[in-house]
Parts: C-alpha cells; sequence; structure tokens
C-alpha cells in the first residue's frame, strides 16, 4: 500500500449518485448505464456509482465491478469517477478499494457497516482500520436513514487529520448538523464537506460545504453544475433560481 506523505486533495463540486439501470432478470442494464453515466459527465458532473441511489447493495459483485469500469471509461480522465466500497466485512470492502484505485477511480466511499450497534469508539476505529489499509483516498458517508447510525461531528473531525480521509458526505439532513459541519471545515484545504441533501445545497454551500451530492442530478446534472458555478463566482441571486429550479424537479 502506498504511504502518503501528505493528503490527497479533497473533493469539490456537483457529486452525481447515479442510479444503476438494472434489466428484467436484474443484472446491470449496461447501455442504459452508459446513457446516464454519458448524461452526467457531459454536464461536467462526477460521477458516484454504487452509493444508496445506485442500490449498491443490491448490485451482484461482477455487475458491480463492470459498472465501475463503464464509469471510467465514460468519464474517460474528465472528471474523477467515485465508487462506494461500503460492505459489513472489512475485507470485502479492502478488495473493492483495490480493485476500484487499480482501475483508476479518484475516490471511495465508505459508510459504517450497519447491522449490530457502534457507539462512538466502534466508527471512529472502523474508520480508522479501513483508512490505514486503503490505496487511496476515503469520503465518508452519513446516511442514518439506511445505517440506523449517525457518525458523530467530532468523530469525523478527528478522523479528518487522517491523510486518506478527504471528506464527508453527509445525507443527515439535519438543519443544525449541516450549518455546524459546514462551518467546522469551510477553511481546510484538506477536508470537504460534501452536502447529501439537494434542496439545502445552497445553504451549505453559503454556510462553506464545498460540494454536493443531489440524487435528482441524475436528470438535471447540468441545472446542479450551474447552480455550483453560481456560487463560486459569488452570484447567490442565480444559485437560488436554480435551487428553486432543482426543487420544483425534486417535487
Amino acid at each position: 500500500m502506498s504511504q502518503p506523505q501528505e493528503k490527497w486533495m479533497p473533493p469539490r463540486g456537483v457529486v452525481v449518485p447515479v442510479v444503476t439501470p438494472s434489466t428484467s432478470d436484474s443484472r446491470l442494464d449496461a447501455d442504459g448505464a452508459r446513457r446516464v453515466l454519458q448524461h452526467v459527465v457531459e454536464a461536467g458532473a462526477h460521477p458516484f456509482v454504487l452509493g444508496t441511489t445506485g442500490e449498491g447493495w443490491s448490485v451482484p459483485l461482477a455487475d458491480r465491478h463492470e459498472l465501475v469500469r463503464l464509469a471510467l471509461e465514460v468519464a474517460g480522465g474528465r472528471v474523477p469517477v467515485y465508487a462506494s466500497i461500503s460492505d459489513n466485512c472489512l475485507s470485502t470492502s479492502l478488495e473493492l478499494a483495490d480493485r476500484f484505485f487499480e482501475w483508476g477511480v479518484a475516490v471511495v466511499v465508505a459508510h459504517v457497516p450497519h447491522y449490530y450497534p457502534l457507539d462512538e469508539v466502534a466508527i471512529h476505529r472502523y474508520f480508522e482500520t479501513l483508512a490505514e489499509k486503503l490505496p487511496g483516498p476515503l469520503v465518508l458517508y452519513n446516511i442514518p436513514a439506511t445505517t440506523h447510525h449517525w457518525i458523530p461531528l467530532d468523530v469525523a473531525e478527528a478522523l479528518s487529520h487522517h491523510p486518506r480521509i478527504v471528506g464527508l458526505k453527509d445525507s443527515g439532513r439535519d438543519l443544525e448538523r449541516l450549518r455546524e459541519a459546514s462551518q467546522r471545515w469551510k477553511n481546510r484545504g484538506d477536508f470537504s464537506l460534501l452536502i447529501g441533501w439537494a434542496a439545502k445545497s445552497v445553504d451549505g454551500l453559503r454556510w462553506g460545504a464545498q460540494g454536493l451530492v443531489p440524487s435528482t442530478g441524475n436528470v438535471v446534472p447540468g441545472m446542479f453544475q450551474e447552480l455550483y458555478e453560481a456560487v463560486v463566482a459569488g452570484d447567490w441571486e442565480a444559485a437560488e433560481r436554480w435551487q428553486k429550479r432543482t426543487d420544483a424537479i425534486a417535487s
């Protein structure tokens, strides 16, 4: 495994959690996946495969491999590709990470194991153990709706100083937590907060988050790219307009 002397660059911008199209016999619809991925990449957004929107836990292992390869092929180096390695078995996550990084994935993403109860110490230890064994950068993924665990912000803060942990994707849908997390890491050049709550994209970016992960981006990735670019340009009026337009589509 590589031993970094300094951190990888943290993620920025629009990261779309890509859906996984399937055939009638529940296998990967490669043609459908290619079209979705092309739609995302051509908008300038970054595809994230096998996450919650992509139902990674329900995708057969061989199809996970095929989808990651397809995402890398479509991206063609134009934008980074993110891939989930979430699993209840640490060694499985590490095997997936080794393979995905070898193929060219830029960042892997993982949430906590979600079968047994975990306290703060166990959550910290799990991610620290995972990160120590990875050959590349990791984004933590907080999604209590499916894992039934929250990654405490103090735990994320402690983990944020690990050289391989470059960000937190937060889908907790807790406004005060989003505000605190955004402000906590807004001046960090080595760790990013990614907003996993599309309806609060502008709020989170205004408070200091560095990126967003909107599931509606599967449909309108270009709109979210426009929203993000408006924020970067300091045009908050335009950003609010794009927020309203994407909210209308999501509803």
